[in-house]
C-alpha cells in the first residue's frame, strides 16, 4: 500500500468517529452518553449543536480524503478547530475534574491523533507541487 493510501485509510478511519458520534448525538441528544434525558431544553438543544458542528467536521475532513496531498490549508484548519476543542477539554478537566472514558478517548483524538495526522498530511503534501488555482470566472 502507498503512503498515500495508507494516509488516506487512517484519516477515513479517524472520520467514522465525528460521523458516527455526532450523528447518533445529534439523533439522540446526551441520553447516548448514559444520562437521562437533560431537563434544561437549552443544554439539549446546545449538546445537538455542538453534535450538529462535530459531524460536519467529519464531512469536511472526509473532503479531504481525495487528493489529500493538495489539501493540506483546508486539512490544518480542521485540524486546528479539533485541536481548540480538546484544549477546551482541558479547561473542563481542570475545573470539574476527569470525564469518562468516552470523552477520554476523544480528548486523546483531539490533543493526539489529530495533531499527529496533521503532521504526517503536511510532510506528505511537501512532496507534491502545489497545483495552480483555477482562474476565476467571477464576472465573466
Amino acid at each position: 500500500m502507498t503512503e498515500k493510501r495508507l494516509l488516506q485509510a487512517v484519516v477515513t478511519l479517524a472520520c467514522l468517529v465525528p460521523l458516527s458520534v455526532g450523528g447518533w448525538s445529534i439523533l439522540h441528544g446526551p441520553g447516548f452518553l448514559g444520562h437521562p434525558p437533560v431537563i434544561p431544553r437549552d443544554l439539549d438543544s446546545h449538546f445537538r449543536y455542538i453534535s450538529g458542528i462535530f459531524f460536519g467536521v467529519g464531512i469536511a475532513f472526509a473532503t479531504c480524503i481525495p487528493g489529500i496531498e493538495h489539501k493540506g490549508p483546508r486539512f490544518r484548519l480542521l485540524g486546528a478547530l479539533v485541536v481548540c476543542g480538546g484544549l477546551s477539554r482541558v479547561g473542563s478537566l481542570l475545573a470539574v475534574g476527569a470525564p469518562g472514558g468516552g470523552h477520554l478517548f476523544g480528548f486523546a483524538m483531539e490533543l493526539g491523533t489529530v495533531p499527529l495526522l496533521m503532521l504526517w498530511q503536511w510532510r506528505f503534501a511537501q512532496r507534491f507541487p502545489s497545483s495552480p488555482a483555477p482562474a476565476s470566472t467571477v464576472g465573466r
